[in-house]
C-alpha cells in the first residue's frame, strides 16, 4: 500500500521532514545522543565526515572511522522526539521514498545512545559508564505502538506493576548482540525511562511531587537480582522503537548524578568523553 502525505511527510527535495536527511545520507551504524553539542563531540573523532545537516534540533553528521560509516544523530530531550527519530530512520531504509510503498526487504540499523543519567544506587558512582540490559518506561509512547514482550519482559513487568501499582510502565531488552560489543567492563542495570526532568524524575522545586517515594520504590525494586540503578528520559523509547520496527538499539549511560547523595559530577565532560570513545573503539 502506498503511504500517504501525511503519514509520512517529505520536505520538497525529498528529505523526511524533522530530519532532513535523503536515505544515501545515513550509514547503517548510528549513535543518538540527545544534546546537539554532543554530536560534534563524537564527529571530532571521525577520519571524514561526509554530511553535515540540520534542521531545528535534529542535527545529523555522517562519516567514517576507517572503513566503519557511523551516523551521529542529536534526538534532543525526551520519547516524543525518539518517536519521531526513529520513524524518520527507519522510513529512510524501508520505505521507497519515491514510490512510498515498504520495501520488500529490510534493513536493521544499529542505533546506540550515548546519553547522561542518574545512578539510583550506591554502588553506581558517579562518573561511572553503565550499559542498560532492560528500559522500563514511565512516560506513555509505546502506549499507541503494538508489541509482544518476551515472558522475561512481561514477569519483570508484572513485578514492578505490584509494587507500583499507580503507574502503567513498559519495557523493552538491550539488543543482545549489542550488549557482547560494548558492555564489557561497564556497570549493568536496568533503566527507567521518565517523562519529564523533575516532577517525573522525583525532584521538587516548588510544587509538591504526588509522588514523594517513587525514587525510593523504584531503587528498592528487584527481580531474580536485576535492580533498577539509574533513570533517565530516552532509553525506554529507543530501545521499544527499535523493537517493533526491527532495528538493533542499546544504550550507554554516562553516570552524571547520584539521585540518593544528590550530588552531581564536578566534571561531566570528561566521562562523556569516556563514552563516546569506548563505543567508537567498540564498534568500528
Amino acid at each position: 500500500m502506498k503511504i500517504s502525505e501525511t503519514d509520512l511527510i517529505l520536505n520538497p527535495d525529498g528529505s523526511v521532514y524533522h530530519l532532513n536527511l535523503l536515505p544515501h545520507e545515513i550509514a547503517e551504524t548510528i549513535i543518538t545522543v540527545g544534546d546537539q553539542d554532543r554530536v560534534l563531540e563524537v564527529s571530532k573523532h571521525f577520519d571524514r565526515v561526509e554530511v553535515k545537516k540540520q534542521k531545528r534540533e535534529f542535527i545529523t553528521h555522517t562519516g567514517t572511522i576507517g572503513n566503519k560509516r557511523i551516523s551521529v544523530i542529536s534526538t534532543g530531550i525526551g520519547t516524543d522526539n525518539i518517536d519521531i527519530v526513529f520513524n524518520e530512520l527507519d522510513a529512510l531504509v524501508n520505505v521507497d521514498l519515491e514510490s512510498r510503498k515498504e520495501k520488500e526487504h529490510k534493513t536493521s540499523l544499529e542505533i546506540i545512545r550515548i546519553g547522561t543519567s542518574g545512578s539510583l544506587q550506591e554502588d553506581v558512582p558517579m562518573d561511572s559508564l553503565l550499559f542498560t540490559t532492560f528500559g522500563i518506561g514511565f512516560d506513555t509512547l509505546m502506549n499507541f505502538y503494538e508489541f509482544e514482550n518476551s515472558n522475561n519482559e512481561l514477569m519483570i513487568l508484572d513485578a514492578l506493576k505490584e509494587q507500583l501499582p499507580a503507574f502503567n510502565p513498559y519495557i523493552f531488552s538491550a539488543d543482545s548482540s549489542l550488549k557482547r560489543k560494548l558492555a564489557e567492563g561497564m556497570i549493568t542495570g536496568m533503566t527507567v525511562t521518565c517523562s519529564g526532568f523533575y516532577a517525573p524524575q522525583g525532584r521538587t522545586i516548588r510544587v509538591k511531587n504526588q509522588h514523594p517515594e517513587f525514587i525510593h520504590q523504584l531503587k528498592s525494586f528487584s527481580y531474580n537480582g536485576s535492580r533498577i540503578t539509574n533513570l533517565e528520559m530516552e532509553t525506554a523509547g529507543i530501545l521499544g522503537m527499535a523493537h517493533v520496527l526491527g532495528h538493533k538499539a542499546c544504550s550507554v549511560n554516562a553516570i552524571l548524578a547520584s539521585r540518593l547523595d544528590q550530588k552531581f559530577s564536578a566534571n561531566p565532560a570528561a566521562i562523556v568523553e569516556k563514552a563516546i570513545k569506548l563505543v567508537l573503539e567498540r564498534i568500528n
